[in-house]
């Protein structure tokens, strides 16, 4: 009897030792009984597996994040650029993920240089610096297909940075500047011309009131003088000029008719001296 008492007490240490297991919140128990998988997943908490003939593999179904080291590819714009990015991926089948795959971490990061890579070939450089997120849905697309047979679910993808040549960075450099140069340039000239079309209006409302430009020229005489110059600048009205030019060519004009009229008599008494000799006074 008590050896019997015994044998039970080291069945049931064994039973302890190798029949209990404890799966954490974070995993999954896949139980495999004589080499064949059981049906059921073991949830977390703590599971009861028969002796030598059962044995549980954990699998992790936390999300993974993958760093997917720098590719190097010729973009579809004949342009060299190395690029690397980062995956996130959990597991959704525990049973797909032991039994239908050696290593499906392994694996993802396999597929998902070689998507790397076919993205590369197939995008443009403008793409790739600024229209990541249509090249993230499309390597998600490419990596979805063979992870759902290995039971991984992709949460998602994400292009980390794009290396380029030293010599385009310098062209793409020289690109930005004449583009912000060629901005400034138009900025420039339509404030000219909304600076010039507003002067025209002024001019316009003051042409028609005269006494506007007598009151607009002592603002600025009074703008002037508030700076305490040393110095006082008064424009001169330029219709003043035109006044006075006006009435030079009409002096000039008068005078060169006189002029001309006295010349010619005086050369016509010449001829007529010279045609009629003087008759002697014979008294």
């Amino acid at each position: 009897m008590p050896a019997l008492i015994v044998v039970l007490l080291a069945v049931l240490v064994l039973w302890s030792v190798t029949g209990v297991r404890v799966v954490q919140q974070y995993e999954r128990g896949v139980v495999f009984r004589l080499g064949r998988v059981r049906g059921r997943v073991r949830e977390p908490g703590l599971t009861l597996l028969v002796p030598v003939v059962d044995r549980m593999r954990k699998v992790n179904v936390q999300v993974v994040t993958m760093p997917v080291p720098a590719q190097e590819g010729i973009t579809k714009d004949n342009v060299t650029v190395r690029v690397d990015a980062v995956l996130y991926f959990r597991v959704v089948e525990p049973i797909l993920a032991t039994v239908d795959v050696q290593n499906y971490q392994f694996a993802m990061l396999q597929v998902a240089q070689t998507s790397l890579r076919s993205v590369i070939g197939k995008s443009e450089l403008d793409d790739l610096l600024s229209g990541r997120e249509q090249l993230h849905r499309g390597l998600e697309l490419m990596l979805e297909s063979p992870a759902t047979g290995w039971g991984v679910h992709i949460d998602r993808v994400e292009i980390k940075d794009v290396a380029l040549p030293d010599s385009m960075k310098r062209s793409m450099a020289r690109q930005a500047e004449a583009d912000r140069e060629r901005r400034a340039r138009i900025i420039t000239a339509d404030g000219e011309y909304q600076a010039a079309t507003k002067l025209a209006e002024a001019a316009a409302l003051m042409d028609g009131t005269p006494a506007a430009m007598q009151l607009r020229l002592l603002q600025t005489v009074v703008e002037v003088a508030a700076e305490k110059n040393s110095t006082l600048v008064l424009p001169f009205p330029v219709e003043l000029l035109r006044f006075f030019e006006a009435q030079a060519k009409q002096v000039t004009g008068a005078a060169v008719p006189a002029a001309r009229t006295a010349e010619e008599a005086r050369t016509a008494d010449e001829a007529r001296a010279v045609r009629e000799p003087a008759v002697p006074d014979l008294d």
